[in-house]
């Protein structure tokens, strides 16, 4: 497993949002996780992905242990071995696509190489668009160049929250084509969404109810 989480809690105040969840997540697979809003969706892919520590159970990344990293131990990890995409794209507004797909390899200490970045834009379809600041790009290229800087590193999974939460239905579905594809190619991707087309495109769909996984499918 490329992911794997063994009876994992989170409470917040005294609210269960993980309620002994184990699941795992092979290389190679695009899953998607839905569920009623509270139900613990978002809790868990921060815990999946090292943005969150459980308040019980284990959480194994790439064969490593979260539990037992300490915080700079953790960052490094989230750097080079996980990538994350947000709803909101999370881009620097003062920086160039290139800039910002980038930043993941500056904030590991490395002098990122300009054809691995122009190769991870490549990938997503944005060739030509290295030197374009967030505001010149629509909505789908924003996401498309998070997607990039989450890639460009190489990492062993991608989790993405609602990535086409903030995009039009055509830019939804072309963000969508491009995990789908990526997954094809041997990306592991773990999604959090509310809507049932973009589950469709997963090869597994979880439901989680009050913390617990409530529904496992194959799509």
């Amino acid at each position: 497993m490329t992911v794997e989480l063994r009876d994992v809690r989170r409470t917040y105040r005294e609210v269960t949002a993980l309620d002994g969840v184990s699941v795992g997540f092979a290389a190679g697979t695009f899953t998607a996780i839905m569920g009623p809003s509270g139900s613990g969706k978002s809790t868990l892919l921060q815990c999946a992905a090292g943005l969150d520590r459980p308040d019980e159970g284990t959480v194994v990344v790439d064969g490593t242990d979260l539990g037992r990293l300490g915080e700079a131990g953790l960052a490094r990890l989230r750097r080079t071995r996980i990538g994350f995409v947000f709803q909101a794209f999370n881009l620097l507004p003062m920086l160039t696509a290139e800039q910002n797909v980038g930043l993941p390899l500056r904030l590991a200490g490395q002098k990122p190489a300009r054809a691995t970045v122009r190769r991870a834009l490549a990938e997503v379809g944005l060739a030509g668009r290295e030197r374009h600041r967030p505001d010149a790009l629509s909505g789908g290229q924003q996401q498309r160049v998070a997607i990039a800087r989450a890639l460009v590193t190489g990492p062993a999974v991608v989790f993405a929250d609602e990535p086409t939460g903030a995009l039009d239905t055509g830019s939804g579905t072309e963000i969508l084509g491009l995990l789908r594809r990526l997954v094809d190619t041997g990306q592991t991707v773990v999604m959090v969404t509310h809507d049932p087309a973009a589950a469709a495109v997963a090869d597994r769909v979880l439901t989680l109810t009050d913390g617990r996984i409530t529904a496992d499918r194959a799509c």
